[in-house]
């Protein structure tokens, strides 16, 4: 697992401006215009307890997939999904196992069906109750506008900024920095912000945003 820390010294980026923790009032407005968009948005203190409300939240025998996000991974979700004790049906195991990469990438694909689909996302807009995130190759954000059954997106505060304006900057002069480090790291390519998904408005309970007070992800 790569975090924020770890690229720290390979990226000149401005980091009071994109990745301060909100503050009380800030959270607030977000919370009342994503509501009125029509996510469930769920506030937490820590990881620890954004890692139960989404065990709370995705009954026994679901299937359940995730795009990568580093928040994901340090609020122990990954670890959790991949090696906890639950009775979902977890897919991405599965998927990682198959040999043969055309038939992993059918699968991938299948699995944007699932019936919950976790994420993260790199802004929030709280004027406008609204959410930004990109993508390389899209099977991060993929489930987001439909294929899934339900989404559960977790974002840390400091993720929000003003409006979608801000949110945007955010995505491309902050959190792409860092993603283009990793995967660079990781996968040996460089990323690129290719496909870019705003997420305005949900109808009926689809899709719920967990908000944690911590500084999480890119």
């Amino acid at each position: 697992m790569y975090t924020k820390e770890d690229f720290m010294e390979d990226v000149d980026v401005d980091h009071e401006k994109f990745d301060s923790e909100a503050s009380e009032d800030e959270i607030e407005e977000a919370v009342e215009n994503l509501e009125a968009n029509g996510f469930d948005v769920k506030v937490v203190d820590s990881s620890d307890e954004a890692l139960e409300e989404i065990k709370g939240k995705i009954p026994e025998e679901a299937s359940v997939m995730n795009g990568h996000s580093t928040t994901l991974e340090e609020i122990g979700f990954m670890e959790y999904l991949n090696e906890g004790d639950h009775d979902w049906e977890s897919l991405p195991g599965k998927i990682w196992s198959i040999d043969d990469d055309e038939k992993r990438n059918e699968e991938r694909r299948k699995a944007t069906t699932a019936d919950y689909f976790l994420g993260s996302v790199n802004g929030v807009a709280r004027e406008d109750g609204s959410l930004v995130a990109a993508d390389l190759s899209g099977s991060r954000i993929g489930a987001y506008p439909f294929a899934a059954g339900n989404v559960i997106i977790v974002t840390g505060v400091n993720k929000i900024v003003k409006d979608i304006e801000e949110a945007r900057d955010r995505l491309w002069e902050y959190a792409y920095e860092f993603e283009n480090e990793r995967a660079q790291e990781e996968y040996g390519v460089e990323s690129a912000v290719a496909k870019e998904f705003l997420y305005h408005a949900e109808s009926g309970d689809r899709t719920t945003v967990i908000l944690v007070k911590e500084k999480l992800g890119f």
